[in-house]
């Protein structure tokens, strides 16, 4: 005979056991067999009404108590740097503390992921439940950043990202006081269902339509923290200037540093000399000193986690989120002139084709002789010195300059990957409009600064790979097979060649650039070259850098705004054994966390700060909607083209249905559409003519029409003499491969 339990050893069971308290386990632990199972079920019912026990989804839990597995959101650390998580599942308090324990090989987490996770019920302690990863499920989707408008029930979100159309419903209780058209952020209520989704506001953000929004949009949008906590702004605040101490002294090296016209801080400065040994005629001495941010930014302190959680500093046309607060990055870790600053110097003795003998590291004290920009040092070398540059010429900037003429040879030599894609810098006015959009200009001084900060770079990842420390490289692996074919695809349909069945270089890549270099292929190569690299990505382990074709690389020059530079750092000051403020045996643990983390965190900023140049290109678009501009179509998909203008640099889509009145075969391999009628190929890189038909600021969107193509008009009404009748898309591919087979041929 079975041995029915009490309802008191039933829920302490369940409480004990919350893995196994379906009704099947519940069985197998007390023996219940057969029809007693009967009364088991009596039982179990009866403790659900009384409030004893819940059901979910055919398990029964403690009432109130989380499930064994759970969907969290990740939480933002607290000051101690722990992470915590609250559950996402409906009809649960969500005001559980949950402490995540990583554990060594879980991903990098940050706030507003969803993981799923198994949790462990703990007491006596300052949270409720412990989790553990099983698996992450990405940041959390169910947000929305969005428009509100409010109606009698509530209101509407009508979300900014460019493509999303649907609107979210908020019930008079979720509006959170929001008001007719302001910027909100809301979250989903509830599970997904058919429908629109039930939102509630989570964040008021103000006037969308004002100039300095614009910036802010995309800081929130994309969970860019811009706030410093109170502990880490005491923590900069209570900072002091390092002393000389054990530092080299540099002071009488004249070094200067070299930056925008509106830099706010300065990381890096240079100076360069002959070389008077008589060994290497023609050779320099090269120093390169960076702020030692490893002297205020300590491992394990406050402003070390609030500066890993942000990986890197955001940079906007009206403004900056810093890695570090201003105390800091303006200040004691900015180099200015004429004043004592903490650094770490590497010297490098170059031969006379600018290749480097040898290098050594200083922790020193430096004092910079001159803060000057780009272009009035270019101004200076062009013969127009002014009242800072005049005395530094002989002895500071000639030499700069000779050496890297001496760089420019190694850089021959090794061929990097040579793109040719100007930049557009965005101007505002005071007031945050947008004033001009125009090419940066690009100076030698700028070319200078960057082969002097590669030198130093690779120095670093040389200097710790010989200390046999650990450090983060910076990797660019190569193209992918698939990706080579398809600029191959693009290379041949342009006449060009590119090499086949042998390993390839850079130096391949900068023959085929060089042969479009002038051709009215001069651009589809340049863009197809770039979108078939790789994303570069930090990592513990050294894959080399195909873009800059080096084998050791790490990143050293910028510890105020990248905490890649930082560890390296650590790493350099622990492989010498300059202090206690080298790397950590937390920092050597947590590695590959930190890489993953910080590479996010650089993807994260790249698209917030694409996403806001668009929407103040569209801006300033808006009032010229009807206008036709030219331009050059950056991508081809299924649903359109991409189309970069000449003017703005501002990229614009061209739906498919205007592209003419014919069916249009799509070739990912070459990335093009074929007409099945007139076999006209539309590719990238060919050049147009376009009207504006929309531009919308809050999403960043731009709706072209494409009006001709290589000089010729497209037509795109229907025909004379009846209603059109577009070509079966069966047909229509069957007619465009035959077309394409055809124009192959010719080709060859």
């Amino acid at each position: 005979m079975n041995n029915i339990p009490t309802k008191e050893q039933i829920r302490q069971w369940i409480t004990d056991n919350p893995g196994l308290s379906a009704k099947r386990d519940i069985a197998h632990a007390f023996g219940i067999k057969g029809d007693a199972r009967i009364d088991l079920k009596r039982l179990l019912r009866e403790l659900e009404a009384e409030g004893g026990v819940e059901k979910k989804e055919r398990r029964y839990r403690e009432p109130g108590a989380l499930p064994p597995v759970a969907v969290l959101q990740v939480l933002a650390p607290d000051v101690s740097g722990d992470l915590f998580a609250r559950p996402l599942e409906d009809g649960v308090d969500d005001s559980f503390r949950i402490l995540i324990l990583p554990q060594k090989g879980d991903p990098a987490l940050g706030a507003g992921d969803r993981i799923l996770a198994r949790l462990t019920k703990v007491g006596g302690q300052d949270h409720a439940y412990e989790a553990r990863l099983i698996r992450a499920l990405g940041a959390n989707p169910l947000k929305v950043l969005g428009i509100f408008r409010a109606a009698a029930e509530g209101g509407r979100i009508l979300p900014i990202d460019k493509g999303s159309d649907k609107e979210w419903r908020v019930s008079r209780d979720f509006t959170g006081g929001a008001k007719e058209g302001e910027l909100v952020e809301g979250e989903l209520v509830g599970k997904r269902q058919m429908g629109l989704p039930q939102a509630r506001i989570t964040a008021r953000l103000g006037d969308p339509s004002g100039a300095r929004a614009v910036s802010l949009i995309a800081i929130h949008q994309h969970g860019i923290p811009d706030q410093f906590p109170d502990a880490v702004i005491a923590e900069a605040e209570a900072c002091l200037a390092a002393p000389l101490g054990q530092r080299e002294d540099l002071r009488d090296v004249p070094l200067i540093t070299i930056d925008p016209v509106d830099a706010r801080d300065r990381d890096d400065a240079i100076f360069a000399e002959a070389d008077h040994d008589p060994h290497n005629p023609g050779g320099f001495v090269l120093w390169v000193a960076i702020a030692d941010v490893a002297h205020y930014v300590r491992p394990g302190s406050q402003l070390d986690r609030e500066a890993r959680k942000r990986g890197n500093s955001s940079y906007f046309p009206d403004r900056v989120v810093p890695m570090l607060p201003d105390v800091l990055s303006g200040d004691l870790c900015s180099l200015h002139e004429h004043v004592d600053r903490a650094c770490m110097a590497v010297r490098m003795v170059l031969d006379a084709q600018g290749r480097k003998l040898s290098h050594r590291f200083a922790r020193g004290l430096m004092r910079s002789r001159g803060s000057l920009n780009y272009g009035q040092v270019q101004a200076a070398m062009d013969g127009e010195p002014d009242s800072a540059t005049g005395p530094l010429m002989d002895g500071v900037i000639r030499p700069l300059y000779a050496a890297y003429e001496a760089l420019k040879l190694a850089r021959a030599a090794r061929q990097p990957l040579d793109l040719d894609l100007p930049e557009r810098k965005i101007v505002l006015s005071e007031d945050g409009k947008v004033v001009s959009v125009a090419f940066s200009e690009r100076f030698e001084a700028h070319k200078l600064i960057e082969e002097f900060m590669v030198l130093a770079n690779v120095a670093a990842a040389e200097e710790l790979v010989r200390l046999k420390r650990p450090l983060l490289f910076r990797v660019h692996e190569e193209p992918s097979p698939e990706k080579l074919n398809s600029l191959r695809e693009v290379a041949e349909a342009s006449g060009f060649v590119l090499a086949k069945g042998q390993v390839l270089t850079t130096a391949h890549l900068n023959r085929l650039l060089g042969q479009a270099e002038g051709s009215e292929f001069d651009e589809l190569l340049n863009i197809s070259t770039l979108r078939s690299m790789t994303q570069a990505y930090y990592s513990p382990k050294n894959f080399g850098h195909f873009g800059l074709a080096l084998q050791n690389y790490a990143h050293f020059t910028s510890p105020i705004r990248r905490y890649s530079d930082l560890i390296v750092h650590r790493g350099l000051i622990a492989g010498h054994g300059w202090g206690d403020d080298g790397l950590s045996v937390r920092d050597v643990e947590n590695l590959d966390e930190t890489a993953k983390l910080i590479s996010d965190t650089e993807r994260r900023s790249m698209m917030a700060e694409r996403d806001t140049s668009d929407r103040y290109l569209a801006a300033y678009l808006a009032d010229r909607v009807g206008a036709e501009f030219t331009g050059r179509i950056s991508g081809v998909q299924r649903f359109g083209l991409f189309v970069k203008l000449d003017e703005t640099g501002a990229d614009g889509l061209v739906p498919i249905r205007s592209v003419g009145r014919e069916y249009y075969h799509y070739d990912a391999d070459t990335q093009t559409l074929t007409g099945s009628d007139t076999g006209q190929i539309i590719g990238i890189g060919q050049k147009v003519l376009v009207r504006l038909a929309e531009a919308v600021p809050v999403t960043g969107g731009l709706m072209l029409d494409l009006l001709s193509l290589e000089g010729a008009t497209l037509k795109t009404g229907r025909p004379r003499g009846g209603k059109f009748a577009p070509r079966k898309p069966a047909q229509g591919k069957a007619k465009a491969d035959a077309i394409k087979r055809k124009v192959t041929r010719t080709r060859r």
